[in-house]
């Protein structure tokens, strides 16, 4: 099935609503005359539609009169931008070296295994995202991991399946 947002014809009713379809519109019409509206019309946007493909990123490029390689370079340049479904939890494992050595490579691991994506995927339901951080600053309750804003420390292997229950 095809959807209209803009003017670019693409088949991305499966992903998004009417309602959201009209809203990407009314963002882009009400900055497409502004200078500097690229960025802020992608948060808008990302905000409405909770990321951005590449058909996303034509519509915003076609309406803002812009290059596609140009929308393309911001949106994967920031890292708060995404092109693919996030889950609803986000689950940050600290591999800085505190957390390393007291095992946050072998919790990482059991979570990959358990979720069944690699860092930086989401799981096929969109419960959960993994990705992996260098330094949260909390070394002294490594091994840590962050679920969303919540914080669970000197995890044990044994306890991984646990704390992910807790989130289905």
């Amino acid at each position: 099935m095809k959807a209209k947002a803009g003017n670019v014809d693409i088949d991305i009713s499966k992903e998004f609503t009417p309602e959201q379809l009209k809203k990407l519109d009314e963002i882009i019409a009400k900055n497409k005359d502004k200078a500097g509206a690229l960025i802020p019309v992608l948060e808008q946007a990302q905000g409405v539609l909770e990321f951005l493909p590449m058909p996303i990123l034509k519509i915003i490029a076609s309406g803002l009169n812009l290059p596609l390689s140009r929308v393309y370079g911001v949106v994967t340049f920031y890292s708060f931008f995404t092109m693919t479904p996030r889950g609803k939890h986000t689950m940050r494992v600290c591999l800085g070296t505190a957390c390393y050595v007291r095992g946050g490579k072998a919790i990482n691991d059991i979570i990959k295994k358990e979720l069944k994506v690699e860092e930086g995927e989401t799981t096929p339901d969109r419960l959960f995202t993994l990705e992996t951080v260098r330094c949260v600053g909390a070394c002294g309750l490594g091994p840590v991991i962050f679920v969303g804003e919540n914080v669970h420390g000197r995890l044990k292997p044994a306890k991984v399946k646990d704390v992910i229950s807790q989130y289905n």
